[in-house]
């Protein structure tokens, strides 16, 4: 059994007592595995491993991992999330590549988006970044600009709308963790009907899950606790 492994029965375990503690099913809440600056090889484990959703940060890394497991057994299982900041001149590398993109917030980046997403393909799957707390260095849309861009999101056609992210500035207190994201679910929940598909609250990771879940978060990203300590980026 490879650390990835262990690793990732220890996660699941963990997100199974969160989910216990919060009254919830536990396959209420899914595992993003955050595989930013690992190496292809490592996602092979964790696939090995039953994991099938990844997030990536930087496109262009993203892309070459995706290549590179484009024969793998399980390619068609896989499901790549884009994570990171989206840029116009990589809109095109995204909308032809990932499955999901997490952090819209303009709709000049989501329009490039829909246009480009491969005919051939199902939508792209989306969620808007919202900055929740305000965090004066964190991407995402002010609370009050979210539901606009919802609706306009909402009507393009290469893409579906599916919920919010966030990523709140980091505190080791666990109620004001919750707060936080108590907020952003209480935002998610005035902004059903948005769109049909409306299902995904993106928001915990290695050390927030818990309050993450009990605030109602759908789906968790975690790296760390996954894939150990992060290599630095060469």
């Amino acid at each position: 059994m490879t650390t990835i492994d262990t690793n990732l029965q220890q996660l699941q375990q963990r997100i199974a007592r969160a989910c216990t503690a919060a009254r919830r099913p536990a396959d209420s809440v899914q595992l993003l595995a955050v595989s930013k600056t690992w190496p292809a090889d490592a996602v092979v484990q964790a696939v090995a491993a039953g994991q099938l959703q990844f997030g990536e940060n930087y496109i262009q890394e993203g892309v070459e991992k995706i290549q590179a497991l484009a024969s793998h057994p399980k390619r068609a299982t896989l499901v790549w999330h884009c994570i990171g900041p989206v840029q116009g001149n990589k809109t095109r590398l995204v909308a032809e590549h990932f499955d999901w993109v997490q952090t819209v917030d303009r709709l000049k980046i989501a329009q490039r988006l829909s246009e480009q997403r491969p005919a051939h393909l199902p939508p792209l799957q989306v969620c808007l970044q919202v900055n929740v707390d305000g965090g004066a260095n964190k991407s995402g849309l002010a609370p009050a600009d979210v539901r606009p861009l919802a609706q306009a999101v909402a009507q393009l056609p290469g893409l579906r709308l599916r919920g919010l992210m966030c990523i709140p500035e980091p505190t080791s207190d666990f109620e004001a963790q919750k707060s936080i994201f108590t907020s952003a679910r209480a935002l998610f929940d005035s902004l059903t009907g948005c769109s049909p598909q409306w299902d995904t609250l993106s928001m915990g990771m290695s050390d927030d899950l818990e309050a993450a879940i009990a605030a109602g978060s759908t789906l968790v990203r975690v790296g760390r606790a996954v894939f150990g300590e992060r290599p630095p980026k060469p």
